[in-house]
């Protein structure tokens, strides 16, 4: 019945059907020719997994990443950005990864980031001299960082399927995020060298236009130090979190930067209604083909097989890694999220790994997925706003990819560069 199941869905996203409807379709053999799960026990699992109070966390986020950007919020961490790297080679490069990493503490979504970077930036470093596979790669692969640093969709999503600590895990994307924006500055000012990027500003700021800068984007920088202060004592757990930075959001553009008018606050939840909608479809029609993984005991068998295996811990952790590499290839990175984690985290978990610890790595792994062909999300809509063949961008992919790799494997090997500050502060 599963490889019926798989089968079916595969087919249907090669034909190009959204995934959420590819999801409904190659469930309905489930309930059509098994005896374990009628139609009204599917209907159950649909309306069940909206009931669950930690998602709460996906709606307030997401509502408060929209009013957030709605209030001016982008253009002063642009700017601000722009000073701290501008002056170095490949300067509005550089400006992209460190605002990708700014924007991981309002957005929280990956191709959201892309797609504004796309715009914002894009255009700006092609007619500079920047090669178009450069520029699209370089924005795709940095807005993996948004996606990463709390608040963080994949995470939410993450610890609410196999019941995880969310608070942990937001915590946890923090020192990886910032390990990711290091690397991929790296390679960044190495492939801008070799390419005679030149920098966006002609000299270093000065310490006053820092400071002027970091004080205009000064709340939006708050935002992330506010949600780890709240998690560290106990104010509020991370579902009451996202209700709690709605509110934050609605203060900040209301009454500090009073730019949130009331044309800006219904746009704002006209994206937010499209993107939960866009988001909860997925997670009601997962649940379906959730709930026949369960019935049919795949997570044991695949802790079995992988227990079985007799290559340590380790080559566990590598082969798990590896799988959902090559799923991150194929499958949107929500229902990878959904549908795979809970299947091969208590692989894991069996081996003796923390689930907070292999639950950020799954995550970020699975969203970086998004920037690898046949079916890169992220990479298709840059690619797309950017007009970019997919052989420019696969060509310019190779520098980022390899030492992305390399940093998961660290990130594999060396627990505490998810676990510091969890440990730390709780």
């Amino acid at each position: 019945m599963l490889l019926l199941i798989g089968v079916l869905f595969f087919i249907l996203l090669l034909i190009n059907i959204p995934v959420a409807f590819a999801l409904a379709f190659a469930s309905v053999p489930v309930f059509l020719v098994s005896d374990y799960m009628p139609p009204a026990v599917a209907l159950q699992r649909m309306y069940g997994v909206t009931l669950s109070y930690p998602l709460l966390a996906v709606p307030f986020f997401i509502l408060a990443g929209n009013l957030m950007n709605t209030t001016g919020i982008t253009e002063r961490l642009l700017r601000f950005a722009r000073l701290l790297t501008g002056w170095m080679v490949g300067g509005l490069a550089q400006v992209s990864v460190v605002l990708s990493a700014l924007m991981g503490g309002i957005s929280g979504a990956a191709v959201a980031d892309a797609a504004m970077e796309a715009r914002l930036l894009g255009p700006t470093m092609i007619e500079r001299g920047y090669s178009k596979g450069f520029t699209a790669s370089v924005i795709a692969f940095s807005s993996v960082i948004t996606a990463t640093i709390p608040p963080s969709i994949g995470l939410i999503l993450f610890g609410f399927v196999n019941e995880v600590s969310i608070g942990r895990l937001l915590l946890g994307g923090i020192v990886p995020g910032i390990l990711m924006t290091a690397t991929l500055m790296t390679v960044t000012w190495m492939v801008a060298k070799q390419n005679g990027y030149e920098p966006e500003l002609s000299e270093k700021p000065t310490y006053k236009e820092l400071a002027v800068s970091f004080r205009e984007c000064f709340w939006a920088l708050m935002f992330p130090v506010f949600l780890i202060a709240g998690f560290r004592f106990g104010f509020f757990t991370a579902t009451e979190a996202g209700a709690v930075v709605v509110a934050y959001a609605l203060i900040v553009g209301v009454f500090i930067y009073k730019e949130l008018t009331w044309k800006a606050f219904v746009q704002a939840l006209h994206y937010s209604v499209i993107d939960i909608g866009m988001v909860m479809l997925i997670i009601i029609l997962s649940a379906v083909v959730g709930h026949a993984f369960i019935i049919e005991q795949a997570p044991q068998e695949i802790t079995r097989g992988l227990a079985n295996f007799g290559g340590g811990p380790y080559a566990t952790l590598l082969i798990v890694l590896g799988a959902l590499f090559v799923a991150g290839m194929i499958m949107e990175a929500t229902v990878n999220v959904l549908l795979l984690t809970p299947l091969l985290l208590p692989a894991l978990t069996a081996q003796g790994f923390d689930p907070v610890h292999v639950g950020v790595i799954m995550t970020v792994l699975i969203t970086f997925g998004g920037n690898t062909p046949p079916i890169g999300v992220i990479m298709y809509t840059v690619s797309g706003i950017l007009k970019v063949s997919f052989g420019q961008f696969v060509r310019a992919s190779y520098p980022f990819i390899i030492a992305m790799v390399i940093l998961f494997i660290v990130m594999g090997l060396v627990p505490k560069t998810v676990l510091f500050l969890p440990d730390l502060l709780m």
